[in-house]
């Protein structure tokens, strides 16, 4: 460590990007003009001593030897200084080319004399396939759900793992949380009940299938049919006068839509109970060709938040007693998941107007139509009996620590528990995580010294809504905002391997895109990631935005951290997660036995960018990004114009906002693009704005505890740029629901949000100019 110290010492203070062996020379040539720290030395040239002594022996002789001296001596330091300059100009051209795009070239500053295409190459050698697919065999056994003996068993093979990978530092960290599982002691049911009430048939449920946090008790109404249950869906059935007041909505799996969101739309539709399918349409059901069976429901949980719900936006740590306050994410009717076959019974029953083509699914002998009444006149009873409980989770934590920027953590997590076998809900995941952490311990003994910490995290109680990684993100969002650089979830990360795709933060996109130049795709040998997503109509195609079922959403929408999931995926959706299916023989089946293969190049993918991001001076995120989805929204506002100014509504703020926005971000990565980046105080500077542009992003303007997800492009709540979206858009398709004193507050929360971003990129309050001026 003394010697690394010494090596950046001397690197910033003496000519930068200069090697060992150059820094040698030039010291020698320096203390040829420092006459008085002189001792004998040897060679004709550089024996200035000698050239002394000899003029004592004759001026005529002397004078000769002198002026040849000093001839050859200045020939001897022009020629070096030459050298020199120039390699010192190309060291500097190295850099320019790492800061774009991170050439193979480029000298790791803190990696012992490794380059950047070396660490590369050594972390390509030390990713192994076998150990990716051993870990998701012995985790993927049985189900293994928090606070179970078989939960604790795999929890104690990852500690003892990590344990043995001699990290600086491993740990865990236990809490309480109020978990819903089913009532051992009554079972859910549904039934068909006639009009007076009686029971006319029992319909057969699978005892263990529910869902996590739905409202318990029973609701008897008629059926109607919504689809995916999308805010679209639940429009049209409205634009037709098919009402989902009072009564049972019955949805599909998928459609973009959380379990959790479909309830809460037909909830706030008026609802008294929701029950939700997987439809053959969206996931395969021949078990002759790795489907579903029609006898199996797909369970998921229906809270519209994550982490705990009865501490929403503050931990619950050392289960302490806390104030009666539970999450507004919390349904108030029941659901229940079903199978294919039980929706067969209830839809096929229906009478009411068809459907829409785009609505109809591929249930046998079900003729599409919307309900609510059944042609016999019955009515659907659903009694759920679901219990709540106090379990204890424990998050289970590693670390390399950096060298240079200790407190900076790049994290990397993946859930471990789940109700199921789980091999892709936490096999897959927690494989990758274990074999990454293998990876870069070994890098580390073999002389990477990565600039920044790296932090592997194995989190309890995912399937509840990734309470354990938000529990802890509460517990310490004060100092993760100034610390957490970057998240990678590694959740359900291959369910195949033809595509890609990226959940993830804006800042995080020239990250990416880097990336996939560098990794081979899994299916296609000598093809990177990136060519063969441009075969097959662009790589852009690879980004998404974030979801909120997603183990990186919480840590970008709640805490403001710049967050990305990535997942292999087949062009034919993998069927089997959140059932009992998702087994170890299964995902090799659809993969053509090619986990190993597909786990390798996810984790080296994953791997590429956390390279990154522990080795460059300035963190490689793209500060601009925000600017560009405040353009767009900017345009949508210029196209209602006529409308708002017709009430009075001046977007003006907005638009002054997003200026100053753009011009600060440019203004900042101008600014870091021509500075002396190998200054550590300067780097240090500009990496600290840089981790602060996504937290930037969080109102200030709203409670955590009431609206959590304060981002204001990927939150939830008025406040959030999709809320100001959705309420424009009435302007034209229903002017009479437009609300303008709603719209005006929604526009200030956000602007001043804008606003504020803008102000704290400028830096220094006597770098701001903000001049508003007063309209009308």
């Amino acid at each position: 460590m003394d010697v690394l110290t010494d090596h950046l010492t001397q690197s910033s203070s003496e000519s930068v990007g200069v090697s060992d062996e150059e820094d040698e020379l030039g010291r020698c040539q320096g203390a040829e003009l420092r006459f008085e720290t002189l001792e004998e030395e040897a060679g004709p040239l550089c024996d200035i001593r000698a050239l002394v002594l000899r003029y004592r022996h004759g001026y005529g002789r002397g004078c000769v030897w002198c002026v040849c001296g000093v001839v050859m001596f200045a020939a001897a330091f022009l020629l070096a200084f030459a050298v020199l300059s120039g390699r010192y100009h190309c060291s500097l051209l190295g850099d320019q080319d790492k800061q774009q795009g991170g050439g193979a070239n480029t000298p790791a500053e803190a990696g012992a004399g490794l380059y950047l295409g070396e660490l590369r190459e050594m972390m390509r050698k030390l990713l192994q396939d076998e150990d990716i697919h051993n870990t998701v065999s012995r985790i993927s056994r049985v189900s293994h759900p928090p606070g179970s003996s078989e939960g604790t068993t795999v929890a104690s093979e990852i500690l003892r793992r990590f344990s043995q990978l001699h990290m600086e530092h491993t740990w865990t960290e236990s809490l309480y949380a109020t978990l819903q599982f089913p009532d051992r002691a009554q079972t859910s049911s549904l039934q068909l009940v006639d009009s007076t009430g009686l029971v006319s048939e029992e319909i057969r449920l699978n005892p263990s299938d529910f869902c996590p946090y739905s409202a318990t008790g029973n609701y008897t109404g008629g059926v109607v049919y919504a689809n995916y249950g999308r805010p679209e869906d639940f429009n049209w059935l409205r634009s037709v006068g098919v009402s989902v007041v009072g009564q049972v909505v019955v949805m599909r799996v998928g459609g973009g839509v959380s379990f959790a969101e479909k309830v809460w739309l037909a909830e706030r539709g008026g609802a008294g109970g929701a029950l939700i399918y997987p439809d053959p349409a969206d996931l395969p059901q021949d078990p002759r060709r790795l489907g579903l069976n029609s006898h199996t429901a797909v369970s998921e949980h229906v809270h519209l938040g994550s982490g705990d719900p009865f501490t929403p936006g503050f931990p619950s740590f050392n289960h302490t007693r806390f104030p009666p306050i539970q999450s507004s994410g919390l349904p108030l009717i029941p659901a229940l998941p079903i199978t294919a076959s039980v929706a067969v019974k209830l839809l096929s029953q229906l009478s009411g107007p068809v459907c829409p083509p785009s609505w109809r699914g591929r249930l046998p002998y079900v003729r599409c139509v919307l309900g609510p009444e059944f042609r016999s006149g019955r009515r659907v009873q659903m009694v759920v009996h679901n219990v709540m409980t106090p379990v204890l989770l424990n998050n289970i934590f590693s670390s390399l620590v950096g060298r240079v920027e200790p407190d900076q953590y790049i994290i990397l997590g993946a859930q471990r528990d789940s109700l199921g076998p789980g091999a892709v809900k936490s096999g897959v995941g927690t494989a990758i995580l274990l074999e990454l952490a293998r990876t870069f311990s070994v890098m580390v003994k073999n002389g990477f010294s990565p600039r920044r910490s790296l932090l592997f995290v194995s989190w309890d109680a995912g399937d509840f809504g990734n309470v354990g990684a938000t529990e802890w993100l509460e517990g310490y969002l004060s100092m993760l905002h100034l610390k957490a650089v970057a998240y990678f979830s590694l959740d359900q990360a291959v369910m195949g391997d033809d595509f890609l795709s990226a959940y993830t933060s804006p800042l995080l996109v020239d990250l990416l895109d880097a990336a996939i130049r560098q990794v081979e795709h899994p299916k296609h040998a000598g093809q990177t990631i990136f060519s063969q997503a441009e075969k097959e109509g662009g790589s852009w195609r690879i980004m998404k935005p974030l979801y909120l079922n997603s183990g990186a959403y919480s840590f970008t929408a709640f805490a403001g951290v710049p967050a990305m999931e990535l997942r292999f995926t087949e062009e034919r959706a993998y069927p089997f997660v959140n059932t009992p299916l998702d087994s170890l023989h299964r995902l090799q089946e659809v993969l053509g036995g090619r986990l190993g293969v597909t786990g390798r190049s996810l984790g080296q993918l994953v791997g590429e960018m956390v390279l990154r991001l522990a080795h460059d001076r300035i963190l490689p995120l793209r500060i601009t990004s925000y600017a560009q989805t405040v353009l767009q929204f900017s345009a949508q506002l210029n196209r209602h114009s006529v409308e708002l100014q017709s009430r009075e509504l001046s977007p003006q703020w907005l638009f002054s906002a997003r200026g100053d926005y753009s011009r600060a971000a440019e203004t900042l990565q101008r600014v870091i693009d021509y500075s002396d980046l190998h200054d550590p105080t300067t780097a240090r500077i500009y990496n600290t704005r840089i981790m602060k542009v996504e937290y930037y992003f969080l109102s200030q303007y709203v409670s955590t505890m009431e609206t959590p997800f304060r981002h204001v492009i990927h939150g939830r709540g008025n406040h959030t740029l999709s809320a100001l979206t959705e309420h424009l858009a009435l302007l034209t398709s229903d002017p009479r629901r437009f609300d303008e004193s709603r719209f005006r507050r929604q526009l200030a929360l956000f602007t001043w949000t804008l606003q504020g971003a803008a102000n704290a990129l400028n830096g220094d309050v006597w770098t701001i100019h903000n001049t508003h001026t007063y309209t009308h």
